[in-house]
C-alpha cells in the first residue's frame, strides 16, 4: 500500500504562482474528452483511471486533525505597483506571469512559483469549482500553481493550491486582474498590468486549510500533486463571476475543460483522510 501524505488530507493554505489560467465549463466535446467525456481517459492516458486521482470532495468522514501543519508564510507576495505582471492570451487559456520568487514556507518541501489559474462555471449554472465541500460546488476556483525546487528531492513534484471564490459582494483585489481581461480577448494579445499584493486574492484565515496528495484532474492526470485547499472561500460579486465580464475569447476548448466527476477517496486507500487543522490557544496559530 502506497504511504503518503495523501493518507491526511488538510485544510490548510498554500500558494504558487507564475501563469494565470482562465478555464470554462460551457464548452463543446473536445477531443480530449471525447463523446463519454471523461470516462474515456484512462484508454489513453492510464494515470486517469488510477486511484489517487482529484478532485475530491471534502465531507466530515474523511477529514482527519493533524497537529504537525504549520502556518503557511507568503514570501515575496507584495509586488510593487512600479513593477507588473504579464497576461497573455494563447487561445486556450489567459496567463498571469508571476515572479518565481514568489514562495511560501512551511511547506514539506521547497517550490518554485509556476502558475495561477481561474475556473469559472458556465453561462447557466455558477459552479465552476472542481473540489467540493460536503458536496457543494463554488462559483469559480483561483488556483496557484509551482514547481518542486530540487530534482533531488522526493516529493509531490507540483504543488497547488486553491482560493474558493463565492458570490458576494464586489471584490476590489480580484479587480485588479479581472479589468485587463478586455485588453486580451484574442489570442496572442498581451498586456502589462501594474503589480499589486498578491496576498490580497487569500481569504482572510490563510492558516486554515485541507491538504492531501493527489493529480493533475486533466489527462496526463499524473498522480504528482501536492493540494492545498483553503477552508474559507473569498467572496467575488455576481458580475464579477460572469463570463461576459471576462470578454475573453478562449477557441481551443481541450484546455478549457472542466472535469465534473469526483474521485472517491475509500476507493484508492484504507487510511486515506483529509487532515484539518484547528485552532488552539498556544504559541504560534494553527487552525480550525
Amino acid at each position: 500500500m502506497r504511504t503518503s501524505r495523501r493518507d491526511n488530507i488538510t485544510i490548510r493554505g498554500s500558494k504558487a504562482l507564475h501563469l494565470a489560467v482562465l478555464r470554462l465549463t460551457d464548452v463543446s466535446l473536445s477531443i480530449h474528452v471525447g463523446p463519454d467525456g471523461e470516462n474515456t481517459w484512462p484508454k489513453k492516458y492510464p494515470f486517469c483511471g488510477g486511484v489517487f486521482q482529484s478532485p475530491i470532495d471534502f465531507h466530515k468522514d474523511i477529514l482527519q486533525y493533524d497537529s504537525n501543519l504549520s502556518p503557511l508564510e507568503f514570501i515575496g507576495y507584495n509586488v510593487s505597483s512600479t513593477d507588473h505582471f504579464t497576461l497573455t492570451n494563447n487561445g486556450h487559456s489567459v496567463k498571469m506571469h508571476l515572479s518565481p520568487t514568489m514562495h511560501i514556507r512551511n511547506l514539506p518541501f521547497e517550490y518554485t512559483a509556476s502558475q495561477l489559474h481561474l475556473h469559472w462555471g458556465n453561462r447557466n449554472k455558477s459552479e465552476g469549482s472542481e473540489h467540493t465541500v460536503s458536496g457543494k460546488h463554488f462559483a469559480a476556483e483561483f488556483i496557484k500553481y509551482c514547481l518542486l525546487l530540487r530534482a533531488e528531492a522526493q516529493g509531490p513534484a507540483q504543488l497547488l493550491t486553491i482560493c474558493s471564490l463565492q458570490i458576494g459582494p464586489f471584490n476590489p483585489s480580484y479587480e485588479k486582474i479581472f479589468r485587463h481581461f478586455r485588453n486580451v480577448k484574442y489570442k496572442d494579445q498581451m498586456v502589462h498590468i501594474p503589480g499589486f499584493n498578491v496576498q490580497e486574492l487569500l481569504p482572510d484565515s490563510p492558516d486554515e486549510y485541507y491538504r492531501y496528495e493527489g493529480s493533475l484532474t486533466t489527462p496526463p492526470c499524473y498522480p504528482s500533486v501536492l493540494w492545498t485547499v483553503f477552508r474559507h472561500p473569498v467572496k467575488i460579486s455576481q458580475e464579477q463571476a460572469s463570463l461576459k465580464t471576462t470578454r475573453v475569447v478562449l477557441i481551443d476548448h481541450v484546455i478549457s475543460f472542466l472535469p465534473t466527476s469526483f474521485s472517491h477517496l475509500n476507493e484508492r486507500t484504507e487510511n486515506t483522510g483529509v487532515i484539518y487543522s484547528e485552532k488552539i490557544l498556544t504559541i504560534g496559530f494553527t487552525f480550525q
